[in-house]
């Protein structure tokens, strides 16, 4: 739906979502238009091939949250297509100015974007697979759980596709399980393998037959899946790690406390590389999360979680700031003063990622490594203004 500067509808039409459909629906805009620049387009949405092809077509596009649009509907509530069409119409023709301009990523940043959030989706599918894994070796081989710190690791999924059972296990010697540990490159295969062979052989629960027969099933079963999955999330690693390297900004990120090889690369897809994007680091503060929202009525006063908000970059922030703790003197001090103060796990980190994304903006905009000794000169700064 278009509306003109009057608030009038200028046209209205439904395409299909296909090449065709787009084509049809950048004809009917320029019919109205002329041409692109005439007009605003507001959307749900910042990703996607319709987004795409509006802005390879020169149209100017603007992002909203959909919440804008339901605190807009009627008190009925009604919610179709052509009421949301015209509700974000109405939205562009008055908030205009309070709208950002959606600017794309650089293709190597939103390529980045896309590995690490593909990334993310792949490790909790491994997660879930380990959960049924850990669950199933529970019901009929809990010894095996003891054998290895990890079962998602290579040497583990070898070791039970190789040894389903706890009979196949035992009738093993040393000599065996040391060179299966050492085809995994496993550290000290002969000293682990002896070691294993004698847990292996210590009095430990024993499932009936029934049991071992179905479940050792389901183990290779789950273990067929593992073993390609680990593989393909190491290569998405290591894609990862060369796209991020790449970038100029990687000494920024990489410069954090314990950020690592996994969560810098994060930290600088969701945040991106244009330094207009953001007006100030309370924008960003926003745009994570990790600001509080505040309510009042009346008497009743009390700061909120933000839930509308990047998902990707909370998470991102929310473990980077409990890995700073392990490095950061002044990170675990805040945390813990935190934790005195009443405050939950999750509330304390919270409060520490907000603090970090204070910093990151201060280093990300100068393009500067982060420095402790600039920090505790700023927090020394501070107190004296606060005193």
């Amino acid at each position: 739906m278009v509306i003109d500067e009057t608030g009038q509808q200028a046209g209205s039409l439904r395409v299909a979502h296909t090449k065709a459909g787009v084509e049809e629906l950048k004809r009917f805009l320029l019919a109205i238009a002329r041409t692109p620049e005439q007009l605003a387009c507001i959307v749900e949405t910042s990703q996607g091939l319709l987004i795409a092809a509006l802005l390879e077509a020169g149209f100017t596009v603007y992002p909203v949250n959909p919440k804008t649009v339901d605190r807009r509907r009627n008190a009925a509530g009604v919610k179709t297509d052509a009421v949301d069409a015209y509700l974000l119409a109405k939205t562009g023709r008055s908030d205009l100015a309070d709208l950002r301009k959606l600017h794309p990523d650089s293709p190597l940043v939103a390529e980045l974007k896309l590995l690490t959030r593909d990334q993310d989706g792949l490790i909790q599918s491994q997660t879930r697979l380990v959960n049924q894994l850990t669950a199933c070796l529970k019901a009929y081989y809990p010894v095996a759980l003891t054998l290895f710190s990890k079962l998602h690791q290579r040497s583990t999924l070898a070791f039970l596709q190789t040894y389903p059972t706890p009979e196949a296990a035992m009738a093993a010697s040393a000599a065996e399980i040391e060179t299966l540990l050492r085809k995994e490159h496993y550290p000290h295969p002969k000293e682990r393998a002896q070691q294993m062979v004698e847990l292996l052989h210590q009095p430990h629960l024993v499932a009936d037959a029934v049991t071992i027969r179905a479940k050792s099933r389901l183990t290779l079963a789950l273990v067929s899946q593992l073993v390609p999955l680990v593989k393909q999330i190491a290569q998405y690693e290591k894609e990862i790690a060369d796209l991020f390297l790449s970038h100029e900004d990687n000494e920024v990120f990489r410069s954090l406390p314990r950020a690592g090889k996994r969560l810098a690369p994060r930290l600088l897809a969701e945040i991106g590389e244009d330094r207009t994007r953001y007006a100030d680091a309370a924008s960003l503060q926003a745009l994570a999360g990790t600001a509080p929202v505040a309510f009042q009525s009346g008497n009743y006063a009390k700061a909120h979680k933000r839930y509308a908000c990047l998902k990707p970059l909370r998470n991102a922030l929310y473990q980077f700031a409990w890995q700073s703790t392990l490095e950061e003197p002044w990170a675990l001090d805040y945390y813990r003063r935190k934790r005195a103060e009443g405050k939950s796990h999750t509330m304390a980190v919270r409060a520490l990622a907000n603090v970090w994304v204070r910093i990151i903006y201060a280093m990300w905009f100068n393009r500067t490594c982060y420095d402790p000794a600039t920090f505790a000169a700023a927090q020394r700064r501070h107190a004296r203004l606060a005193a």
